[in-house]
């Protein structure tokens, strides 16, 4: 079904946003689709699905949780950037669960390096684990269901609310408790 409500409301640029309906998919260029392949499916749990012949690259698709990854082999994997570090800013993507505890305790029988972060807003406690997979992919583990999804008056103020975070010095404020932890 395709999202007509937002390009009617928007009326930004001409002729409105694009009627879009979901994402689809994403795309991410391995080392080793082999490597990358068994992660996706024996860590995240996707399902390979089939792919069409006519590509000639080499390459897997996989389908779980409304959405497919689309693993491609890097024609060059010795020139893929390596990642250590876990940085939650860097680009992601984020997944949501049912237990924070059993994330953590999979990540740490499969000897997955992760790091926690809990974020809170208005009493609300959202607990993250954030970790690589073997291509130095984030891979974001949640519970941000329990954030309401509140819209901006317009999309200046909306602008203008990213401005003013990013140019706010983050203060060092004590971790906050997170649930699942306890």
């Amino acid at each position: 079904m395709v999202n007509t409500t937002a390009a009617m409301v928007s009326g930004g640029g001409k002729g409105g946003v694009l009627p879009l309906a979901s994402l689809n998919h994403i795309s991410i260029v391995c080392r080793s689709v082999e490597e990358s392949l068994d992660f996706y499916m024996n860590v995240l749990g996707f399902t390979p699905i089939r792919r069409p012949g006519s590509f000639d690259f080499d390459g897997a698709w996989l389908f779980n949780y409304g959405i497919g990854i689309h693993l491609l082999q890097s024609e060059h994997p010795e020139s893929l950037p390596a990642k250590k570090e876990i940085n939650p800013k860097d680009n992601h993507i984020s997944f949501q669960c049912e237990s924070m505890v059993a994330v953590e305790r999979r990540l740490k029988e499969l000897g997955i390096p992760y790091i926690q972060r809990c974020v809170e807003e208005d009493g609300i406690y959202v607990d993250q684990i954030f970790f690589h997979d073997p291509d130095g992919f984030m891979i974001e583990i949640c519970n941000c269901d329990k954030l309401p999804v509140v819209p901006l008056a317009d999309q200046t103020f909306a602008m203008a609310a990213c401005k003013r975070a990013a140019s706010v010095k983050q203060q060092q404020l004590p971790m906050p408790d997170c649930q699942w932890r306890k």
